[in-house]
């Protein structure tokens, strides 16, 4: 065979993995769009057919309207724009507190060792159940809330960027001394890069997260936000009310992890080529 016939069958393989991998990702679009959909529907058609009570499941197609209506009299941005707020706040304080205090006690072993099980101690702390004390200290303001998220998010982090500075490779520890690497420039090209996959895992996690507590926090202790506007809506049944507001919550959190995810792709390209 000579080296062109090669290089042909080279370039054809090439072509046809390609294309594999585009109607892969038109096949996965089209599931990630056809199944909600699908289940949608599915809903609707229970509530129309009676097979579900719609004084409580109310039907998509009603919580759609709902959701039209609290759109034009202001009420839904409000709401949304209120739990964003404080998540975005206790989000980015905790992420910058514990991406810092997880990259010290990575690198830091002596740290590691003193702050390590106290805060494994604290990270198995239902957050909720946190702020009792917040409120006590705090009152009943928007500082409680935030750090709420704070909080939740930091654990997440600092927890996530240890593990990442600790499965850097020695092998690459080792080239950096050998050429001289020390201090910033040993964190700026070898520690921080080989963290960065664990920190943005650790960040599409603490999103989550922080979804869940301030939705929390806000039934307990808030009179706006899209976690009150679920607790209110129960308490005075009304369903529709509490449907957009947990379509709300769900829209948020999927919104903001695929901000992430784009993120990631950003930061660290290299990536890219290793997933599945």
């Amino acid at each position: 065979m000579t080296g062109h016939d090669r290089d042909s069958r080279t370039l054809t393989a090439a072509r046809a993995e390609r294309a594999r991998e585009r109607r892969l990702r038109t096949r996965d679009l089209t599931l990630a769009i056809l199944t909600p959909v699908a289940l949608l529907a599915l809903w609707e058609v229970a509530a129309r057919f009676g097979w579900i009570d719609v004084r409580v499941f109310s039907s998509p197609s009603e919580v759609a309207a709902q959701g039209a209506e609290m759109a034009a009299d202001g009420s839904l941005a409000e709401h949304t724009l209120a739990t964003l707020a404080r998540l975005a706040v206790g989000g980015l304080i905790g992420a910058v507190l514990g991406v810092a205090v997880g990259l010290l006690m990575g690198t830091s072993r002596a740290l590691h060792a003193a702050l390590g099980p106290t805060f494994s101690a604290l990270y198995a702390l239902p957050k909720v159940a946190i702020l009792p004390i917040l409120l006590f200290i705090f009152g009943l303001t928007e500082t409680p809330r935030i750090l709420s998220v704070v909080i939740s998010v930091f654990f997440i982090m600092q927890i996530n960027t240890v593990a990442g500075v600790h499965a850097i490779d020695a092998k690459l520890l080792e080239a950096a001394r050998a050429y001289g690497a020390r201090g910033i420039d040993r964190f700026r090209h070898v520690i921080l890069p080989g963290a960065l996959p664990y920190i943005f895992a650790g960040a599409r996690v603490a999103v989550g997260t922080g979804v869940i507590v301030i939705t929390a926090v806000e039934m307990l202790a808030s009179n706006t936000g899209l976690g009150y506007l679920i607790w209110n809506s129960w308490t005075l049944f009304m369903p529709d009310k509490m449907y957009v507001g947990l379509v709300m919550v769900s829209l948020l959190g999927a919104g903001l992890t695929a901000v992430f995810a784009l993120l990631e792709r950003r930061a660290i390209p290299w990536r890219r080529g290793r997933r599945a």
